[in-house]
């Protein structure tokens, strides 16, 4: 399994969020965490999108929490951020990039499956709390 930054920006950016008692905008977080702002502009909107956060314009504008980190699986966090699903290999859900060209046409499939099903299962159970 392969996080990507847009993953490890949210969790920052989140940290941050979560302690404020009032809207951070994207430039604010970018700054603080020295990462690309229109990046984490996106990673922001997408999250913003999932109900995870909530996007407020203007001056005093900015991103809020909007659900406890109690309530938001890490898996759903990951999916949010990253706009897909994270796979242990891409051919344990795309046919197109299984090098057999079929989900679940050779030998390793279904121990790949298997995995797959593990982690599914670990990121479900996990939420923010156990992180922060």
């Amino acid at each position: 399994m392969l996080l990507t930054r847009a993953t490890e920006y949210a969790l920052l950016a989140l940290d941050i969020i979560r302690k404020s008692d009032h809207p951070l905008g994207a430039e604010q977080l970018a700054y603080e965490l020295n990462i690309p702002k229109s990046f984490l502009a996106k990673i922001l909107q997408n999250l913003a999108k999932k109900d995870i956060l909530s996007s407020k314009k203007g001056a005093k504008g900015g991103f809020i929490l909007v659900k406890s980190i109690d309530d938001i699986s890490l898996l759903d966090f990951i999916v949010a951020a990253e706009g897909k699903r994270p796979v242990v290999f891409d051919c344990v859900q795309y046919a197109d990039t299984c090098p057999n060209g079929t989900i679940g046409g050779c030998t390793i499939s279904p121990f790949l499956a298997k995995l797959q099903h593990k982690m599914d299962t670990l990121l479900e159970s996990l939420t923010l709390k156990d992180i922060f």
